[in-house]
């Protein structure tokens, strides 16, 4: 089994008086997808922050590669081969793909200071990207906007693995999607993890997770409850570990199983 690439020890974190994360230990190994599972407020938005950098650790300890870093900001989490893809996608609708995939680091050509942005060679690799990950678009010109949710996922997913990720955290990629999107999405999931990349899948949804997952970890209340791997656990227990899943089998359960 290979050694992770990114290691999360004993996590906590506060604000304030409150303690959002409460001793979460979590990894992931390279092209691997470990799903980290939990309802809303379990402490996933505080962990994902946490693992890219926007929030710094109370406690604990974070390796990549085996070596300790602390990121003072998300720029560290990236030049460290840490990319997360939030739900909102970070782009603007109106501006085309191409620029959408390049944005903050358009690649140049011309001698200083009649530099301009190389968009011929900007285009050739945002197409041949995407094709990569199973989208053919019309033209690089084509604006974001007029892409599917699933290909918006796409795009960005596409981007950080151009630019160099060796983890990939997706924060609730399925989320609003129809079926044929979300299949989408779970397909481009799969062809990033066959590329070697560790991907951590954020999720409330256990069938989109049991679809790709290697391995699933439940986080309920800023805590771990453990971690299964693939064949190991089924869906009702994932939910059942998941803050409400008791609940709602007992709600099932009053209402003559019609929930």
């Amino acid at each position: 089994m290979s050694a992770a690439i990114l290691e999360m020890k004993n996590i906590t974190k506060h604000f304030g008086p409150v303690i959002a994360l409460n001793g979460v230990s979590f990894d992931v190994r390279a092209g691997e997808c470990h799903c980290l599972l939990g309802d809303n407020g379990a402490g996933k938005s505080t962990f994902i922050k946490t693992m890219s950098g926007v929030y710094r650790p109370t406690e604990g300890q974070m390796l990549v590669d085996g070596q300790t870093v602390a990121f003072a900001s998300p720029r560290d989490a990236m030049a460290a081969g840490i990319a997360t893809v939030y739900q909102d996608l970070a782009m603007i609708p109106l501006m085309s793909v191409s620029r959408n995939f390049w944005m903050g680091r358009e690649p140049e050509k011309g001698i200083w200071p009649f530099r301009t942005m190389n968009s011929k060679f900007a285009d050739d690799i945002t197409v041949a990207e995407m094709r990569k990950m199973g989208i053919n678009l019309r033209g690089p010109d084509q604006a974001v906007g007029t892409l599917s949710g699933g290909e918006r996922q796409t795009v960005a997913i596409a981007r950080a693995v151009y630019f160099g990720a060796k983890v990939l955290i997706l924060d609730e990629p399925t989320s609003a999607l129809g079926v044929r999107q979300t299949a989408n999405v779970l397909s481009t999931v799969d062809r990033v993890r066959k590329q070697g990349i560790g991907v951590v899948f954020i999720t409330h949804n256990v069938r989109h997770a049991l679809a790709v997952g290697d391995r699933f970890t439940v986080l309920n209340r800023g805590q771990t409850l453990g971690t299964a791997e693939r064949g190991a656990v089924d869906a009702s227990a994932l939910q059942d570990l998941m803050a409400g899943g008791q609940e709602l089998a007992t709600l099932e359960s009053s209402l003559g199983g019609t929930v």
